[in-house]
């Protein structure tokens, strides 16, 4: 049988990617909250650390959707979105962070 081997990369997106859905879904429910400031802080330090990993895997790609995700949910410079286009963008978000949590692998580093 042997010894089995050792991975050549990590899913490291995919925790802080479905807590950054989970946390999303949970904020369409506090969005005309003043409370919702902590979804965004939130959404937003989740899609930075995601942007970390993503980088990390080289896939650079990903930055289109997870940037604007952390310029829109930044808690610090508000931008006062309100209506179905925001309930839209938390679902899309949301998507976005599964979406890239599950395609993204972070390559191992080879230790000798």
């Amino acid at each position: 049988m042997g010894t089995p081997a050792e991975p050549t990369y990590t899913r490291s997106a995919l925790a802080p990617g479905l807590l950054g859905a989970i946390a999303l879904l949970a904020g369409l429910a506090l969005l005309d909250v003043d409370s919702f400031v902590i979804i965004r802080y939130v959404v937003s330090i989740l899609a930075l650390i995601i942007c970390v990993f993503v980088i990390q895997a080289k896939s650079w790609w990903w930055l289109i959707g997870l940037v604007p995700i952390a310029v829109l949910w930044n808690p610090i410079v508000v931008i006062e979105l309100h209506g179905q286009g925001w309930v839209s963008a938390q679902f899309i978000a949301a998507l976005v962070f599964i979406i890239v949590g599950i395609r993204t692998k972070v390559p191992v580093p080879m230790h000798r």
